[in-house]
């Protein structure tokens, strides 16, 4: 429930969430995914920054936005105009920036001022805060680097939890365009057997914080290379779970599948 300001409730130490971000009309259509979104405010209390791992910035090399104002990026192509008309006009916030990469390793990150907010970002925060007055940074991610590298830079991240700092990774726990497009295209929106296996093992191993078991999940099992052809959507769940502890207990807000192939899942973390 959201404390009377409208801020989420008060708690000392930060949640992590998780957010399924889909299809970027989410961004502009009022259906069950973008309501799903501005929930999410109800269960942290008001961030001082925000930090994003994007599934959108999937990239050589670990790089942190360093952008007074980070510009509104539209990674995407065929969308209807309304969509190339959003600005998300968050502020940037360099000294987190720069706090971030001391936490990873100044010598394993970089500090970027090309990139902004991709809409793995603004797609589910215009939602989450409207006003766009609560400063973001992106972190990127780096392509060359395994599952367990990854869970490792996430671990290095917890602290920030207890600096004020929202930690929001935007993926999805199964994401196959290939199959979901072939599924539009012959007007179907049946989940196929595969995907809702992945989907609900996520739900169960995340609940029973089985951590060799969701590393293990990509891409050691067939589902898993079939839930992700390639790792960009599954890795912010790695960054996402990375950051907690066991005391932390995972919640799911919303869950469902979009376009069939398309797990729509939040996840909570604290």
């Amino acid at each position: 429930m959201s404390s009377a300001n409208g801020h989420g409730p008060n708690r000392s130490r930060m949640p992590v969430i998780f957010a399924g971000h889909g299809s970027p009309m989410n961004a502009v259509e009022d259906n069950p995914w973008s309501r799903g979104f501005a929930s999410l405010r109800d269960f942290v209390p008001q961030p001082k920054a925000i930090l994003v791992i994007s599934a959108h910035w999937f990239v050589d090399g670990t790089l942190l936005t360093a952008n007074t104002d980070p510009r509104t990026i539209h990674d995407f192509s065929g969308f209807p105009k309304a969509l190339y008309e959003i600005e998300y006009a968050a502020p940037g916030k360099l000294d987190l920036a720069r706090h971030v990469r001391k936490l990873i390793g100044e010598d394993r990150t970089a500090l970027n001022s090309d990139w902004g907010l991709d809409h793995g970002a603004w797609s589910v925060l215009r939602w989450m805060y409207p006003e766009a007055d609560v400063p973001v940074i992106q972190l990127s991610i780096d392509r060359n680097i395994d599952v367990r590298g990854h869970f490792e830079y996430a671990r290095s991240l917890a602290s920030l939890r207890d600096e004020g700092v929202l930690i929001l990774s935007s993926g999805n726990a199964v994401h196959n365009l290939r199959d979901a497009f072939t599924r539009m295209r012959a007007g179907s929106s049946e989940t196929p057997d595969w995907a809702q296996r992945f989907d609900e093992k996520v739900k169960d191993i995340l609940m029973q914080r089985d951590s060799g078991a969701l590393l293990s999940m990509w891409p050691d099992s067939n589902d898993g290379r079939l839930a992700h052809p390639t790792p960009d959507h599954w890795l912010p769940m790695i960054y996402a779970y990375g950051a907690t502890d066991d005391d932390d207990h995972a919640r799911f807000p919303s869950e469902g599948f979009d376009w069939g192939s398309i797990s729509m899942r939040n996840a909570v973390f604290g």
